[in-house]
C-alpha cells in the first residue's frame, strides 16, 4: 500500500481473501487513507468479515472458494478501474509475512523442523525464503487439505495442475489451483508437503486448546494436525509449528469440543 501509494488513493484497492491477507490489505487501507473492497467467498466465517469491516474495508462475497473469488476481484477491477493486489502473486507481500518467520529464527535459532499450511502458498514461501537463508539446515514442511491439494500436485510434478474440486471446510486452504510465484519459491526450497483431512485438523483444534489455551481455527490447525500424522519423523527435533489462524465460529468450536 505504501509503495503503491498515489494509485491507491486515486482509484482504491480490490482484492480477494479467505482472511488473513484481506485483514492486511484493509489495515493498510485504513494506515493511508485507501478505499479498499475485499472479495471473499460466501462461507468465510463471520468473524473474519467483521474485523475486516471494523478496519473500514468493503466485504464483497462471490463463489465457494477463494479462486472464484479472486477472478471476480479481477473483473471488477477491470470494470471499475480499481488497483487490484494479487494476494499470492504479489512480491510485495512477501517481505511483510517474513517478518514472523524472521521473528521466530530470532528467538529459536536451535529450530530443527519448520511446518506451514499452505493455501496459496506466500506464507511457506516466506517461510522458507528466510530459514533456508539464515540456516539451510531446517526442514520446511508445507500442509496442504486433502480436500485442496492443487499445490501438492503441482509441486510432485513440478508444473501447475488444478484440483478437479475444492472440499474442504478449511476455508484458509480451499484454494483449486496452484501459483507461480509460491510454485517457484517452494519448488527449489521445500522439503516435504503433508496431506490432512478435515477431521484430523477437527482434531489438532481440540488438542490445540486443552493443551496451550490457543484457539485455532481448521486451516491454523493444520500445521499441528501435519504434526502430530507424521510424529515419528519429528521424534528428537524441535518443530515450529505455524498457527495461521484463530477465527473460528464459537458454535462451531463449541460442536468441536464436544465431539
Amino acid at each position: 500500500m505504501e509503495k503503491m501509494k498515489e494509485q491507491a488513493q486515486r482509484r482504491g484497492v480490490i482484492t480477494a481473501s479467505t482472511g488473513n491477507h484481506a485483514q492486511s490489505i484493509a489495515y493498510a487501507g485504513m494506515l493511508f487513507g485507501v478505499n479498499v473492497r475485499i472479495v471473499m467467498p460466501h462461507r468465510v466465517p463471520r468473524m473474519k468479515t467483521e474485523a475486516i469491516n471494523d478496519l473500514g474495508a468493503e466485504v464483497i462475497f462471490h463463489g465457494g472458494y477463494y479462486e472464484e473469488a479472486r477472478e471476480y476481484a479481477e473483473e471488477l477491477a477491470s470494470q471499475k478501474g480499481f488497483l487490484y493486489v494479487h494476494g499470492i502473486n504479489e512480491p510485495l507481500l512477501y517481505e511483510g509475512v517474513g517478518t514472523m518467520h524472521l521473528e521466530v529464527f530470532e528467538e529459536l535459532r536451535d529450530t530443527d523442523v519448520v511446518i506451514n499450511p499452505i493455501g496459496g502458498g506466500s506464507g511457506a514461501s516466506a517461510a522458507c525464503i528466510v530459514y533456508k537463508s539464515l540456516n539451510p539446515r531446517i526442514k520446511l514442511i508445507g500442509v496442504q487439505a486433502e480436500g485442496a491439494p492443487a499445490f501438492y500436485h503441482s509441486w510432485k510434478k513440478g508444473v501447475i495442475m488444478p484440483a478437479e474440486e475444492v472440499n474442504t471446510t478449511a476455508e484458509g486452504l480451499a484454494t483449486s489451483r496452484a501459483y507461480e510465484l509460491p510454485l517457484k519459491i517452494l519448488g527449489e526450497r521445500l522439503d516435504e508437503i503433508v496431506l490432512v483431512s478435515d477431521q484430523e485438523m477437527t482434531e489438532a483444534v481440540r488438542n490445540i486448546l486443552v493443551a496451550t489455551g490457543q484457539v485455532a481455527e481448521l486451516s491454523g490447525a493444520a500445521s499441528t494436525a501435519a504434526a502430530f500424522k507424521i510424529k515419528n519423523e519429528l521424534t528428537g527435533s524441535k518443530v515450529v509449528l505455524i498457527l495461521t489462524g484463530g477465527n473460528i465460529e464459537p458454535e462451531q468450536l463449541a460442536r468441536i469440543l464436544h465431539m
